[in-house]
């Protein structure tokens, strides 16, 4: 109950009927604008490329990187989650949107202000009467109340909740984001050192090749283009270790960035290489329908549409009349001593009725404006599931064509193992040329490189159809916790500080 209500015991009783009506108005007064639906959306009751024993059963999107199987991989994931710099941003966004809901609400309630006043006043000399210095002390109370009637408060407190919860979701989607670029990256590094490895391995072996080129070319039995073209074979293999080293260190310093730290951060847990990953398949993937629930942006955008429903109401709101109820209480006196006792007493209490009576164009385009708005956040949560849906029957694809890929490849490169095995025995033993060996390590060479890119291929289909799929962190992440400290929030003497000094 307003405090003005409470303690005026002598107001007239038509006037406390009236607040009482007015009072009752709020949880029983009608709210304008449209009522948020969950728009339905027509999709597909399976995924076109998934296999259907896969279709049957729901996406297994929890934890989903430690099914790469790689502990390093893991530990790297939650040192992302705890310190990076833009999941920290998103948490601070988490903040502001519940601080702006709480703002919201505590429109619904009265506002009070405590005032006081101290003046020194002087009374000019007329005729023979001396000029008088005096003082006046003043100390009062003002409480205000709008009314609700057409739910214009209540629709904001709604827009804010709305907004709070896309807030929520934007988090999970910077941490699905997050969490894909750190298994990606990792990918990437493992796979170009072992690029690398591979052109070391085959440089030497190319090196090995040209040695006895050289010395069959001593012998009389080889001619200056075998040598030269065996020496440019291996320089041609050793010129490919850079760029395969320059690519690793890129991929180690972004995750030393995603986790927060420097971008040499990582460089000894990473240095030794590593396999790169294999995911357990297969891999369930659900329904379309899944995407809806699980797809952080999704959801974001279906929260940012209901925000953006309830500031219609808002809008529409502002048109009608709007009531408050405001009081006032002050005692004034000639001395501090006296506001208590001798003081004079004063108060006011009354209804106040706002009428938009000139402003009715403007006010309609308002809320045109926020049906605009509405309409093309729909359009956006409409376009933004039918990207999902791209995006997970892409990797669908994706992931099931590059593991048959990479089987072909791994069955060429063997093949091709077993050949220049053979051709280097031949031309050691005089019984080929070394054209055949120089064409069997380069075949070689290329299909072990192939093989290496499609195995980084696959696991990036499947870190795709994950993070498609809606996959992220579903652990706890502290919200609450601020980034920033302040030590001193007190009152205290104001300092200009100029150029980071203190004056």
């Amino acid at each position: 109950m307003p405090v003005h209500v409470m303690h005026y015991r002598r107001c007239d009783p038509r006037l406390t009927l009236l607040f009482a009506v007015l009072s009752s108005s709020m949880f029983a007064g009608c709210a304008v604008g449209p009522d948020y639906d969950q728009p339905a959306v027509d999709l597909p009751r399976r995924w076109s490329n998934a296999d259907s024993g896969d279709a049957q059963r729901p996406a297994q999107l929890s934890q989903w990187w430690t099914r790469l199987n790689d502990p390093l991989l893991n530990t790297l994931v939650s040192q992302a989650v705890d310190a990076n710099f833009s999941v920290e941003t998103a948490k601070a966004r988490v903040r502001e949107a519940r601080a702006l809901v709480s703002q919201e609400a505590a429109n619904l309630l009265p506002v009070g202000d405590g005032v006081a006043s101290a003046n020194r006043l002087r009374t000019p000399a007329v005729d023979a009467i001396p000029a008088k210095i005096s003082s006046a002390y003043r100390s009062g109370f003002d409480a205000s109340w709008e009314i609700d009637l057409f739910g214009g408060l209540r629709r904001s407190v709604e827009g804010a909740q709305y907004g709070a919860d896309a807030a929520e979701e934007d988090l999970r989607n910077t941490l699905l984001v997050l969490i894909g670029d750190v298994a990606l990256n990792y990918s990437l590094a493992r796979a170009y050192q072992a690029r690398a490895a591979l052109a070391r391995r085959a440089a030497k072996s190319q090196r090995e090749s040209a040695k006895l080129t050289r010395s069959k070319y001593d012998a009389g039995v080889a001619t200056t283009a075998d040598v030269a073209n065996a020496e440019a074979l291996a320089a041609s293999t050793e010129a490919d270790i850079p760029s395969f080293e320059i690519d690793a260190a890129r991929a180690v310093h972004r995750l030393g960035v995603l986790l927060g730290k420097s971008p040499s951060a990582l460089i000894g847990q990473m240095k030794n290489g590593g396999l790169i990953s294999r995911p357990k398949m297969p891999l369930p993937v659900g329904v379309p329908a899944d995407v809806l629930l699980t797809r952080p942006d999704v959801r974001r955008a279906e929260r940012q549409l209901a925000q953006a429903t309830a500031r219609i109401g808002v809008a529409e709101a502002a048109r009608y009349p709007s009531v408050s109820l405001t009081g006032n209480i002050a005692t004034e006196a000639l001395d501090i001593n006296d506001l208590a006792r001798k003081s004079s007493l004063a108060w006011a209490i009354g209804p106040r009725l706002t009428v938009p009576i000139l402003r009715a164009g403007q006010l309609k385009a308002v809320a045109d404006a926020a049906r605009a708005r509405r309409d093309a956040s729909f359009a956006n949560f409409q376009s933004l599931v039918l990207i999902a849906m791209e995006d997970v029957e892409n990797a669908i694809v994706s992931l099931s064509q590059q593991r048959i890929r990479s089987g072909k490849l791994a069955s060429a490169v063997a093949s091709y193992r077993t050949a220049a095995d053979a051709a280097r025995t031949q031309f050691e033993t005089g019984s080929t040329t070394y054209l055949e060996l120089l064409d069997a390590q380069r075949a070689l060479y290329a299909a072990e490189g192939k093989l290496i890119d499609s195995r980084l291929a696959t696991v990036a289909a499947y870190i795709a159809l994950n993070k498609s799929l809606g996959g992220g962190w579903t652990g706890v992440v502290n919200t609450q916790a601020p980034l920033n400290i302040d030590q001193r929030n007190g009152p205290r003497i104001a300092t200009t500080r100029i150029f980071g000094n203190e004056r």
